[in-house]
């Protein structure tokens, strides 16, 4: 029975004097491997590779020493690593479980390695060992994924470390099985520096191998393959010549070669063969045995398992030397960048006192908001997103002005039937204007034109409202009730633009406030939940006030009243004088035409000036000239006109600081009004309250994916940091 034949004893470079830094050098990449550290970047291995009955088991069997189970299965999906390290004490194997998935197959933060019984000193109880950890870790009820580990020492062990994967299967097994093996396979061959041990079966045609195929798509070049033939003695006759070129490297060229192996057949190892008679049978088959007898020297230099043994020590540890300075490099600045990483994460919320870390957190976003609603110099800051809104409800407002036409509605009443569109008042050109231009733009820009005739007012409309409305007064006596009816309609149009632009600045507000409060807060889901419904209704009810007052100014400027009277009384006289000169219909229309727009070379109205200084007159400017023409039978209309248009530049100038002020002062600044909202805030955490402490511990619980990745970058530091530290005391 197999179980109760001798084990082959190990072959490998047993009979070799390994040299001590080779020795150190696959010392080095197992400690590394022990960290997990192969995670995150690429140490230098050794994969056995090849198709189902390709003789891989035989061969890991004479390179390791031991004897594996047979049972069919077993790997599909457990991976085996076999370390070997020549030692002056006693043969030992321990056998351990390196688990890279929890039990629902997601991979572990860091590999997790169990030792699987204690070491073993007999080799016939190895077989068994294995046969049981490959049972405990294909159990059907967990989805792990392993890595069965055997570490072999001993006097006549050589110092190699390698990987038996599982055989890839060609055909009869389920679509799964066939899909499962071929992605572990190609997760370590598609690995820079994976050295690929690939076994092909002579007795098989090569084509049909998938394992070389595989091998040649991921290293298209042979630069890290190592051809391994196996079962030469199965070859069929006449086909010795081609299998004779790939040992020769004259087919599927391979920069390490390929060998040749023979191990013992079934009736041999049923026989209980030893390793020595083992290894001497493999010498003889191919000292003795055509064409392999034939082969020059150099040829032969690629038979046997212990040649290849040497060669496969010699490539690895070679690789290993070669990638020590890069793997330096790579680790420092992996190191660098997941520190970074670790620093761009929240500070993690420390052990004790719960209620003192929400109450600190609560003063900082409070302070932080106080700052934001002062004003802070980014482009889209909350002040600078409500500027826009407040521009254009002042346009708004400065749009409601009557449109007052000095002129009678009825076309031809003014004789040629000209002025009647709507006639900018130059000294408004530049004052309503959005900025002062540069001089050389001063005529291309312009203030508020009405862009129709909709709304305009005639100034016989004014006149006949104004006879209207007379009761008791002396004749061309006109009520006041009249300018206040003009006043009265355009204040009534500044309700909408009034709230209109308490609703944008609202929605700006929350939105902001928000992101303010999420920012702060992202480390702490359920206190940000908290905090945002609390500013949020603070934020709703400001809003209610500031409604309140907007409906206070409103009802104020319903009645007409003003103690700017120079600025009324300069705008009225104003207003009459445009009034005045807009009015043609009495022959004087060239005078008008001469003080607003004076022909080229024409100094007559400059006479004028001149011999109003030169009477004493001062202060008499070009629109002022229309004041001295004849009596205008509307004239009273066009004072009542110029009445309601001067207290409308009055009183919209004025209403139109006033709503943003009452909304900055009510709705913004509210948020940092005498430290009401935090003291809501706590209110509403129940901070003070009998289960303070509770509702802080859990107001402090961070969202999982923050803590797992806080957890996952420390761990891959640590990983970096002894992987490191390994590296430095060999340089040492």
């Amino acid at each position: 029975m197999p179980s109760e034949r001798e084990p082959i004893h190990g072959v490998g470079l047993s009979d070799a004097q390994s040299s001590r830094q080779r020795r150190a050098l696959l010392d080095l990449i197992n400690r590394m491997r022990n960290t997990g550290v192969q995670q995150d970047i690429d140490i230098p291995m050794i994969a056995v590779i090849g198709s189902q009955s390709a003789g891989k088991s035989s061969l890991i069997e004479s390179i390791s020493g031991i004897t594996l189970p047979r049972a069919s299965g077993t790997c599909t999906r457990c991976p085996t690593g076999c370390r070997l390290s020549h030692s002056d004490k006693p043969w030992q194997c321990s056998v351990s479980l390196h688990f890279t998935t929890d039990e629902r197959g997601e991979p572990l933060k860091q590999v997790r390695n169990v030792t699987f019984g204690d070491p073993i000193a007999d080799k016939a109880e190895v077989e068994e060992r294995i046969r049981r950890a490959q049972r405990a870790i294909l159990n059907p009820h967990t989805n792990y994924l392993h890595i069965l580990q055997g570490d072999i020492t001993g006097r006549d062990i050589a110092d190699l470390s390698f990987v038996d994967l599982p055989g890839l299967i060609a055909s009869g097994g389920s679509p799964g099985d066939i899909g499962l093996v071929t992605n572990l396979v190609t997760s370590y061959v598609s690995r820079p520096s994976c050295i690929i041990l690939l076994t092909v079966a002579c007795e098989t045609d090569f084509e049909n191998q998938g394992a070389h195929n595989l091998a040649k798509v991921h290293d298209p070049e042979g630069k890290r393959t190592i051809g391994v033939l196996t079962k030469p003695n199965q070859i069929p006759a006449g086909e010795e010549d081609r299998w004779l070129r790939f040992l020769r490297n004259e087919f599927e060229r391979l920069d390490n070669g390929w060998y040749s192996v023979k191990q013992p057949d079934s009736q041999a190892l049923a026989a209980g063969i030893s390793w020595s008679e083992a290894r001497a049978k493999e010498l003889e088959y191919f000292s003795g045995t055509t064409p392999w007898s034939t082969l020059d020297f150099s040829s032969q230099q690629y038979l046997g398992t212990s040649n290849l043994t040497e060669r496969c020590s010699d490539v690895l540890s070679t690789l290993i030397a070669r990638r020590l300075p890069e793997l330096q490099n790579e680790l420092e600045i992996l190191l660098q960048a997941t520190e970074e990483n670790i620093s761009k994460l929240p500070t993690a919320p420390s052990d004790g006192d719960p209620v003192g870390q929400v109450l600190n957190l609560l003063s900082d976003f409070y302070r932080g908001i106080s700052k934001y609603v002062e004003g802070t110099p980014t482009a889209d800051g909350l002040l600078q997103s409500i500027q826009p809104l407040q521009m254009r409800f002042r346009k708004a407002i400065r749009a409601t002005a009557p449109d007052f036409r000095p002129y009678e509605k009825v076309p031809g009443a003014n004789g040629d039937g000209t002025l009647r569109e709507f006639v900018v008042p130059e000294f408004l050109a530049h004052e309503e204007s959005p900025y002062t231009p540069p001089e050389f733009l001063a005529h291309e820009e312009s203030p508020y034109t009405p862009p129709d005739d909709r709304s305009a007012i005639y100034v016989d409309d004014v006149m006949k409202r104004a006879r209207e409305a007379m009761t008791r007064e002396l004749p061309n006596i006109y009520p006041f009730v009249v300018t206040e009816h003009y006043i009265r309609n355009a204040v009534l149009q500044w309700q909408e633009p009034a709230y209109t632009l308490l609703k944008e600045v609202l929605s700006i507000l929350l939105k902001k406030v928000k992101e303010v409060v999420r920012t702060h807060f992202e480390q702490y889901p359920y206190l940000q939940q908290i905090v945002t419904a609390t500013v949020g209704d603070y934020i709703t009810s400001s809003s209610k006030a500031t409604t309140d007052r907007i409906a206070w100014f409103l009802n104020a400027e319903k009645r007409a009243r003003t103690l700017n009277s120079h600025y009324y009384c300069s705008y009225r006289d104003k207003f009459f004088a445009h009034y005045k000169g807009c009015r043609p219909n009495y022959g004087h229309a060239t005078l008008y035409d001469n003080t607003s727009q004076p022909p080229e070379g024409s100094n007559h109205v400059d006479d004028i000036l001149s011999n109003f200084s030169a009477l004493g007159v001062r202060n008499i400017t070009r629109s002022d000239l229309a004041k001295v023409l004849p009596s205008d039978p509307h004239e009273d209309a066009l004072v009542i006109m110029a009445r309601v248009r001067a207290y409308f530049q009055v009183a919209y100038k004025r209403f139109a600081d006033n709503i943003p002020i009452a909304i900055d002062e009510e709705l913004i600044l509210s948020l940092d009004k005498a430290q009401r909202l935090e003291s809501l805030s706590r209110q509403r955490l129940g901070i003070h309250s009998a289960d303070g402490e509770r509702l802080c511990a859990e107001y402090l619980q961070e969202p999982s994916n923050i803590s797992q990745r806080r957890a996952e970058l420390k761990k891959k530091k640590d990983r970096l940091v002894m992987a490191k530290k390994e590296l430095m005391e060999l340089c040492l």
